[in-house]
């Protein structure tokens, strides 16, 4: 039987964003002891990363910009385009790494090696749009890896679900006019970075495959598997995917410092759960998650720990 595979690397841990930044190192390696103590890591099929080419990276992002991320990290620290979105000198790497997981991952599904993915990657990358660092992202892992498999693998139909408490601006901005990529998310508002809201569905070819779901602060468990079950579920079904990717935020937790929200760790396996449904009645259960937030530690380690139980079918 196939496992789940997972993406990691400890390179990932050189990215540093900066003193007391949210989006720290030890996000990574308190969610990975945390997997080797429980014994789930053992479990699971390593997937190594490798440093993605800017081939696949300028599918999303001007290489201006490219340029532009390289530049600030060669001077050392600094900031890209705001105080949020620090740099190392070794982020510009990192973040190539980061994007390189997740193509690792898809390889390793589309090849038969492993039957789903999550990618233990950093930095972040929804909030990255074509032009500028946002929200902690430089690059935008999740955008890039739907381009690559457009081309790499001409996978038709794409469906993206993304639970981070933050909405994807980044993601949205990328396929707001694309029929071939249905982006799904579901986030508390208003929020940052403000938009995300019900009105926002797509322009051109792309009208109605967009889809918003903003939160009113409170909402739990209960909430959130309601909206999969609802609005997701009909909306996968009228687009049968051909590959499910998930933007795997868990800073919807309610102990997360970043959000008003609580959703626990029942929840967010209920929601894997969901999801992993739709890959498996639409694609051969062709699916790959992609950390993105999630800054309590404990409750970091612990939601992604159910989270890739579901994927293995143990949750």
């Amino acid at each position: 039987m196939l496992k789940t595979g997972l993406v990691y690397d400890p390179i990932y841990l050189l990215h540093n964003p900066g003193r007391d930044h949210p989006e720290r190192p030890e996000r990574l390696a308190f969610m990975v002891k945390h997997l080797e103590t429980t014994g789930l890591l053992a479990r699971l099929q390593p997937v190594p990363p490798y440093q993605a080419s800017i081939d696949w990276v300028v599918r999303v992002h001007h290489p201006g910009y490219i340029e532009h991320v390289a530049e600030v990290c060669r001077r050392g620290h600094g900031y890209l385009n705001s105080l949020d979105t620090g740099v190392c000198c070794d982020s510009y790497h990192i973040a190539l790494m980061a994007v390189g997981g997740v193509l690792s991952a898809i390889d390793a599904v589309m090849a038969g090696e492993v039957k789903n993915a999550f990618c233990a990657v950093r930095p972040p990358g929804h909030h990255a749009e074509a032009d500028r660092a946002m929200g902690f992202c430089l690059f935008n892992n999740v955008a890039i890896a739907a381009r690559y498999l457009q081309v790499n693998y001409q996978i038709e139909r794409i469906l993206i679900v993304d639970w981070d408490v933050h909405h994807g601006n980044g993601t949205q901005a990328t396929f707001y006019d694309d029929p071939t990529v249905l982006y799904f998310s579901v986030h508390q508002y208003p929020h940052y970075p403000g938009s995300g809201s019900e009105r926002e569905k797509g322009i051109d070819d792309g009208t109605g495959y967009t889809i918003n779901v903003p939160m009113a602060a409170g909402c739990g468990d209960e909430d959130y598997v309601k909206t999969l079950q609802d609005q997701l579920e009909p909306s996968a079904r009228k687009f049968k995917p051909n590959f499910v990717l998930i933007s795997a935020g868990f800073d919807a937790h309610k102990d997360d410092p970043l959000s008003n929200m609580f959703v626990s760790e029942k929840g967010f396996a209920q929601m894997t759960a969901f999801v992993k449904g739709i890959a498996e009645g639409y694609c051969d259960g062709r699916l790959v998650s992609v950390l993105e937030g999630g800054y309590n530690l404990p409750a970091l380690a612990n939601s992604v720990h159910v989270h890739i139980s579901a994927l293995c079918g143990t949750g």
